[in-house]
């Protein structure tokens, strides 16, 4: 073969080489250059979302509230960028167990993008470290412990659209010592991250505004018979006011008992979020009557509040039974529109979301409009528009009274 034909057959060679390498034309193939990887959807495949809360148990009013919201955002939302939104429904247990497991079993599948948990502070501590080191990202509607936002202990793809109870201490403690002028107090936690924490930062408020800590005492949240700690509280002075920032069975224990207890006969009944629950109502009965609970604000003004009640009913055909449900819902289209943003999308509509892209997006939120108002995330996660409201129990229901 001459020199000639030689050159002209290696120059078709070469040109067929590179119509295959561009697909004969069309674009090239998608290249994940990620940090932590892609989650890919192909056309007519679902986005995969998981959550971890509290679903069943004494506190499952808690996370199944926050999972409907989650539900109505899902509902409200329709198709994001082609695509519809499938959850995946994990239970966290209220506690570290059960946050470690529905976290590992969440990040043992490659498919979900992101999630939305936990409930409670004490599963979240674990869970956040399982999610951020297998490189996935975690909202949190109702984790409130300072820990999980704190600057020595964050993990890296953990945010939330709760308050930090640094905020919710300190409104506590406002309200007892102008609001109650009551001038000396004592608190009670069952050693869960949220419930220290949260009695820790009233105690730090209160001393702060003059006011007197007598008795800071840990219960064990699984006991029936709580008079022993409640009769070293009240040997500890003159205890005029109690905040026990814990969950529903401990809560209705302590309530029920507290004025059993010789000292304790008028002292005034406090707790939180943990225990704005039916749950917590029906297990403590008319014992709860007149007490007050700090948790989030939900006098939402304006926005689709009445339009997620109205899907509220409509879904499920009651009210909401706890209070972090619009945080949740406001994750859920936090997550969404960070996806939006980073997704790189196909002629096809193949999607394809790089998940550093998406945890950086999530950081980067500023100004988000949403249900619990306007959010921006700072550096380690705390989101929340915080505002803080105290209820008090009147007929059996629970009433909003400050500020």
């Amino acid at each position: 073969m001459s020199k000639r034909k030689i050159l002209i057959l290696s120059l078709f060679i070469l040109a067929g080489m590179t119509l295959a390498a561009c697909g004969g034309g069309g674009a090239a193939a998608f290249e994940c250059d990620d940090a932590l990887g892609c989650v890919s959807y192909a056309p007519g495949e679902a986005i995969r979302i998981a959550s971890a809360l509290v679903i069943t148990g004494p506190d499952s009013d808690l996370g199944l509230d926050s999972q409907r919201g989650i539900e109505i955002g899902i509902a409200m939302r329709g198709d994001v960028l082609g695509h519809s939104v499938e959850l995946q429904a994990e239970d966290d247990g209220c506690g570290p167990e059960g946050g470690q497991t529905s976290a590992t079993k969440i990040v043992s599948d490659p498919t979900i993008v992101a999630v939305i948990g936990t409930s409670c502070s004490g599963a979240g501590v674990p869970a956040s470290k399982i999610i951020s080191d297998a490189g996935y990202v975690m909202v949190s509607p109702s984790n409130t412990a300072p820990v999980l936002t704190d600057a020595e202990t964050h993990e890296a793809g953990y945010l939330r659209t709760a308050h930090n109870d640094k905020v919710q201490g300190r409104a506590m403690a406002e309200f007892a010592y102008s609001s109650l002028g009551v001038r000396t107090a004592a608190a009670l936690h069952d050693g869960d991250p949220y419930t220290e924490g949260l009695a820790s930062s009233f105690k730090t408020n209160f001393e702060e505004l003059g006011g007197t800590v007598v008795a800071f005492e840990a219960v064990d949240k699984n006991a029936d018979d709580m008079r022993p700690v409640l009769t070293t509280v009240a040997a500890s002075g003159n205890v005029e006011f109690l905040y026990y920032p814990v969950f529903t069975k401990a809560g209705a224990n302590i309530t029920k008992q507290a004025r059993e207890v010789e000292g304790l006969e008028n002292v005034v009944l406090a707790g939180a979020d943990g225990m704005l629950s039916p749950s917590f109502l029906e297990a403590a009965g008319d014992a709860a009557e007149g007490m007050y609970l700090s948790g989030p604000n939900l006098a939402f003004e304006g926005g689709i509040y009445p339009d997620f009640i109205a899907k509220h009913d409509e879904m499920y055909g009651i009210e909401p039974t706890s209070v972090f449900h619009a945080h949740a819902f406001d994750a859920f289209n936090m997550i969404m529109n960070a996806i939006e943003s980073v997704a790189v999308v196909d002629d096809d509509g193949t999607i394809h979301i790089g998940r550093q892209a998406l945890r950086d997006a999530l950081f980067a939120t500023a100004d988000f409009v949403g249900i619990t108002g306007t959010l921006t995330c700072n550096e380690y996660g705390d989101c929340a528009n915080a505002q803080i409201a105290v209820n008090q129990v009147k007929s059996g229901e629970f009433e909003a009274i400050w500020p």
